[in-house]
C-alpha cells in the first residue's frame, strides 16, 4: 500500500522515533508499504516518520533493479562507526525540489535488525553511506536541511514554499 509522504512542517518529521520490539507480520507489511512508497515517488531511501510512523525503521535501495531484489530494510538501526569526510548534493522527499550540499561522513558502519529481529552489520560508502546517514538522521527527528548554516537554510525553506505554492500545496514549514 502506497503510504502518503510527509512534508516539512509536520511535527512527526522532528520526533525521535521508537525502537521496535515485536518483529511481526504486520511490521513486515510496514515494511512493504514502506518499500513501495519508496518506489513510487522514486526515491532511494524512506524512514517511517515521513509516512508518519514512530517506529524506527527504515528502507534503502541505491540499486538499479528497482524491483525489491536490491533493497534493504533496517529495523533499530544505530551507526557504530565513521570515518572521512565528504561533501554531496541530497535531496529528501519531505522536502521535493531543494538539493543542497551536505558535509557527511565518507564511511560509515551501522548496526541493526532485520524484519525478524537478527541483527547485522552493513558499511556504507558514497550513495549508499549518505543513505544511511540521512535515514538514520529521519529516525533521530533531523533533516538535512537542519545540516545546512542558517542562512543557507532559511534559503532554501524558502524556495521550498515558493515551489509548493507553484503546485498549489499549502505547508506550515
Amino acid at each position: 500500500m502506497i503510504r502518503t509522504i510527509r512534508f516539512l512542517g509536520d511535527p512527526v518529521l522532528r520526533r525521535e522515533t521508537t525502537p521496535v520490539d515485536r518483529f511481526d507480520a504486520e511490521l513486515e507489511r510496514f515494511v512493504a508499504d514502506l518499500i513501495e512508497t519508496m518506489y513510487d515517488a522514486e526515491g532511494v531511501g524512506l524512514a517511517a516518520p515521513q509516512v508518519g510512523d514512530p517506529r524506527r525503521v527504515t528502507v534503502i535501495d541505491v540499486g538499479t533493479a528497482r524491483d525489491g531484489s536490491e533493497v534493504t530494510p533496517l529495523v533499530n538501526p544505530r551507526i557504530a562507526a565513521q570515518e572521512g569526510r565528504v561533501d554531496s548534493e541530497e535531496g529528501c522527499l519531505s522536502i521535493p525540489g531543494i538539493v543542497e550540499t551536505i558535509d557527511r561522513a565518507a564511511k560509515v558502519e551501522v548496526e541493526y535488525q532485520d524484519v525478524r529481529g537478527e541483527s547485522h552489520r552493513i558499511v556504507g560508502e558514497g550513495l549508499l553511506g549518505r543513505a544511511l546517514q540521512h535515514e538514520i538522521d529521519h529516525l533521530d527527528g533531523i533533516l538535512f536541511i537542519d545540516r545546512l548554516g542558517p542562512l543557507k537554510r532559511r534559503m532554501a525553506v524558502r524556495e521550498w514554499r515558493r515551489l509548493m505554492a507553484e503546485q498549489g500545496v499549502e505547508v506550515d514549514a
